[in-house]
């Protein structure tokens, strides 16, 4: 993922954000012996966004989480869940559910630098 410009995009099989963050600790130190904290300052400035697929009861597939990785921060790296699919319950065999937004974005440089202007961020006026 350190191609030395920004944009990669990769996949990992994880149970959730945080699971993903400790299953890229262990591949680093399987290839090679660096310390927990600098592999982890690594993670947390490398990636931006996790986001977290699932396999549900009904066999759907659904997006579960969109998390934010803000920063390594006294040992540990700092999530910040935006998005979470909060089931409502079942229609048949289905699961029902719903798209609950869970705190604003923080990191919004790298959206303002590709001219993407979220939420109340005005756009420029040209």
């Amino acid at each position: 993922m350190n191609t030395g410009h920004d944009g990669s995009l990769s996949t990992g099989h994880a149970n959730s954000p945080e699971d993903m963050l400790s299953r890229l600790e262990t591949m680093v130190l399987m290839g090679m012996d660096l310390p927990l904290a600098a592999i982890q300052r690594q993670i947390a400035s490398g990636v931006d966004i996790i986001v977290h697929l699932g396999r549900l009861r009904d066999k759907s597939r659904k997006v579960l989480e969109v998390t934010e990785v803000l920063e390594y921060r006294d040992g540990e790296i700092i999530l910040h869940p935006l998005y979470r699919f909060e089931e409502r319950g079942e229609n048949g065999n289905r699961i029902e559910g719903e798209w609950r937004k869970c705190y604003e974005m923080e990191q919004k440089g790298k959206l303002l630098a590709a001219g993407y202007y979220p939420e109340g961020i005005g756009a420029h006026n040209n």
